[in-house]
Protein backbone atom coordinates (compact mmCIF):
# COMPACT_ATOMS: atom_id res chain seq x y z
CA UNK A 1 0.00 0.00 0.00
CA UNK A 2 2.96 2.20 1.25
CA UNK A 3 4.45 1.72 -2.33
CA UNK A 4 1.40 1.97 -4.39
CA UNK A 5 0.79 5.44 -2.59
CA UNK A 6 4.16 6.72 -2.84
CA UNK A 7 4.96 6.13 -6.99
CA UNK A 8 1.15 7.65 -7.18
CA UNK A 9 2.85 10.57 -5.82
CA UNK A 10 5.93 10.56 -7.71
CA UNK A 11 3.94 10.37 -10.89
CA UNK A 12 2.36 13.36 -10.02
CA UNK A 13 5.06 15.10 -9.34
CA UNK A 14 6.98 13.87 -12.46
CA UNK A 15 3.69 14.95 -15.01
CA UNK A 16 3.46 18.41 -13.14
CA UNK A 17 7.51 18.16 -13.73
CA UNK A 18 6.90 17.60 -17.50
CA UNK A 19 4.64 20.74 -17.56
CA UNK A 20 7.09 23.18 -15.98
CA UNK A 21 10.33 21.66 -18.01
CA UNK A 22 8.27 22.13 -21.56
CA UNK A 23 8.25 25.68 -20.09
CA UNK A 24 10.59 26.75 -18.08
CA UNK A 25 13.01 28.09 -21.56
CA UNK A 26 10.26 29.97 -22.73
CA UNK A 27 11.13 33.83 -21.64
CA UNK A 28 7.63 34.66 -21.89
CA UNK A 29 7.18 32.80 -18.64
CA UNK A 30 7.69 33.92 -15.10
CA UNK A 31 9.48 30.73 -13.52
CA UNK A 32 9.81 30.55 -9.98
CA UNK A 33 11.42 27.87 -7.92
CA UNK A 34 11.93 27.64 -4.04
CA UNK A 35 13.74 24.92 -2.48
CA UNK A 36 13.23 23.17 0.94
CA UNK A 37 16.71 24.79 1.91
CA UNK A 38 14.65 28.25 1.65
CA UNK A 39 11.68 27.52 3.81
CA UNK A 40 14.13 26.28 6.63
CA UNK A 41 15.53 29.37 6.30
CA UNK A 42 12.37 31.32 6.93
CA UNK A 43 11.93 28.48 9.92
CA UNK A 44 14.87 30.45 11.89
CA UNK A 45 13.72 33.84 11.65
CA UNK A 46 12.17 34.54 15.47
CA UNK A 47 8.32 34.38 15.41
CA UNK A 48 6.20 37.49 17.04
CA UNK A 49 2.61 35.98 17.94
CA UNK A 50 1.71 32.23 18.54
CA UNK A 51 0.33 32.93 14.72
CA UNK A 52 3.69 33.77 13.17
CA UNK A 53 4.81 30.18 15.48
CA UNK A 54 2.26 28.14 13.70
CA UNK A 55 3.31 29.56 9.90
CA UNK A 56 6.45 28.76 10.69
CA UNK A 57 5.52 25.42 11.75
CA UNK A 58 4.21 24.42 9.00
CA UNK A 59 6.68 26.21 6.21
CA UNK A 60 9.01 23.85 7.95
CA UNK A 61 7.11 20.67 6.81
CA UNK A 62 7.46 22.17 2.89
CA UNK A 63 9.70 20.79 0.92
CA UNK A 64 8.98 23.18 -2.31
CA UNK A 65 6.98 25.24 -4.55
CA UNK A 66 7.24 25.86 -7.82
CA UNK A 67 5.40 29.07 -9.64
CA UNK A 68 5.11 28.74 -13.86
CA UNK A 69 2.64 32.13 -15.19
CA UNK A 70 2.48 34.12 -18.23
CA UNK A 71 1.03 37.44 -18.58
CA UNK A 72 -0.37 38.92 -21.27
CA UNK A 73 -0.98 34.88 -22.79
CA UNK A 74 -3.36 34.94 -25.66
CA UNK A 75 -3.16 30.70 -25.43
CA UNK A 76 -3.73 30.97 -21.20
CA UNK A 77 -7.23 29.21 -21.74
CA UNK A 78 -4.99 26.58 -24.08
CA UNK A 79 -2.68 26.58 -21.47
CA UNK A 80 -5.07 25.77 -18.39
CA UNK A 81 -6.49 22.90 -20.22
CA UNK A 82 -3.37 20.95 -20.79
CA UNK A 83 -1.99 21.33 -17.56
CA UNK A 84 -5.19 20.07 -16.00
CA UNK A 85 -4.83 17.25 -18.73
CA UNK A 86 -1.51 16.15 -17.50
CA UNK A 87 -2.50 15.82 -14.01
CA UNK A 88 -3.14 12.11 -12.93
CA UNK A 89 -6.49 11.41 -12.55
CA UNK A 90 -6.04 10.37 -8.33
CA UNK A 91 -5.65 14.27 -7.96
CA UNK A 92 -8.78 15.29 -5.40
CA UNK A 93 -10.05 18.68 -6.45
CA UNK A 94 -10.45 20.85 -3.26
CA UNK A 95 -12.07 23.98 -4.93
CA UNK A 96 -12.76 25.18 -8.22
CA UNK A 97 -13.61 29.03 -9.00
CA UNK A 98 -15.07 30.43 -12.52
CA UNK A 99 -15.95 33.72 -13.39
CA UNK A 100 -16.65 35.86 -16.75
CA UNK A 101 -12.69 36.13 -16.94
CA UNK A 102 -10.77 33.45 -15.45
CA UNK A 103 -11.02 29.48 -14.28
CA UNK A 104 -8.98 28.27 -11.06
CA UNK A 105 -8.60 24.78 -9.16
CA UNK A 106 -7.04 23.78 -6.08
CA UNK A 107 -6.65 20.24 -6.84
CA UNK A 108 -4.50 18.03 -3.59
CA UNK A 109 -2.34 14.59 -3.68
CA UNK A 110 -3.29 12.77 -0.19
CA UNK A 111 -2.09 9.65 1.36
CA UNK A 112 -2.62 8.28 4.86
CA UNK A 113 -4.73 11.21 5.52
CA UNK A 114 -1.94 14.15 4.67
CA UNK A 115 -1.89 16.08 1.78
CA UNK A 116 1.83 16.10 0.26
CA UNK A 117 1.28 17.85 -2.64
CA UNK A 118 -1.17 20.85 -3.58
CA UNK A 119 -1.60 22.37 -7.50
CA UNK A 120 -3.59 25.41 -8.23
CA UNK A 121 -3.89 25.93 -11.88
CA UNK A 122 -5.51 29.63 -13.27
CA UNK A 123 -6.63 30.09 -17.06
CA UNK A 124 -7.77 33.82 -17.49
CA UNK A 125 -7.97 35.81 -20.45
CA UNK A 126 -4.98 36.59 -20.71
CA UNK A 127 -2.99 35.03 -17.56
CA UNK A 128 -1.73 31.82 -17.06
CA UNK A 129 -0.89 30.63 -13.61
CA UNK A 130 0.64 26.88 -12.69
CA UNK A 131 1.03 26.24 -9.01
CA UNK A 132 3.18 23.08 -7.23
CA UNK A 133 3.47 23.25 -3.04
CA UNK A 134 4.86 19.97 -2.14
CA UNK A 135 5.80 18.31 1.42
CA UNK A 136 3.62 17.67 4.50
CA UNK A 137 0.83 20.66 3.85
CA UNK A 138 -1.73 22.15 6.33
CA UNK A 139 -4.57 24.14 4.34
CA UNK A 140 -5.16 25.93 7.30
CA UNK A 141 -1.96 27.63 7.08
CA UNK A 142 -1.41 28.00 3.15
CA UNK A 143 -3.20 30.92 2.74
CA UNK A 144 -1.61 32.45 5.28
CA UNK A 145 1.52 31.49 3.99
CA UNK A 146 0.69 32.84 0.78
CA UNK A 147 -0.26 36.43 1.79
CA UNK A 148 2.95 36.47 3.90
CA UNK A 149 4.90 35.28 0.48
CA UNK A 150 2.63 37.72 -1.64
CA UNK A 151 1.78 34.75 -3.93
CA UNK A 152 -2.00 35.37 -5.62
CA UNK A 153 -4.62 32.77 -5.62
CA UNK A 154 -3.81 30.98 -2.23
CA UNK A 155 -6.05 33.86 -0.36
CA UNK A 156 -8.60 31.91 -2.07
CA UNK A 157 -7.73 29.22 0.54
CA UNK A 158 -8.92 31.33 3.32
CA UNK A 159 -13.11 30.65 2.00
CA UNK A 160 -12.36 26.77 1.99
CA UNK A 161 -11.28 26.56 5.39
CA UNK A 162 -14.72 27.78 7.00
CA UNK A 163 -16.18 25.00 4.68
CA UNK A 164 -13.77 22.74 5.37
CA UNK A 165 -14.44 22.91 9.43
CA UNK A 166 -18.00 23.18 8.74
CA UNK A 167 -17.36 19.70 6.82
CA UNK A 168 -15.26 18.12 9.20
CA UNK A 169 -18.19 18.79 11.94
CA UNK A 170 -21.05 17.22 9.99
CA UNK A 171 -18.76 14.13 9.77
CA UNK A 172 -17.99 14.29 13.23
CA UNK A 173 -22.15 14.38 13.76
CA UNK A 174 -22.61 12.00 11.33
CA UNK A 175 -20.49 9.46 12.91
CA UNK A 176 -21.45 10.65 16.53
CA UNK A 177 -25.16 9.09 15.56
CA UNK A 178 -23.63 6.08 14.01
CA UNK A 179 -22.34 5.22 17.60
Amino acid sequence: MFLATSLSAAYGQDAISKFFSKYENDESFTNVNVSSRMFGLFTKMEAETPEDKEVLEAISKLKGLKILAKENARNSRELYREALSLLPKNYEELMSVRDQDKDMKFLIQESGGKISEMVMVLGGNNEFVILSLFGEIDLKQISRIGSRMNINGLESLEKMEGTQQKKEGANDNSRGRQN
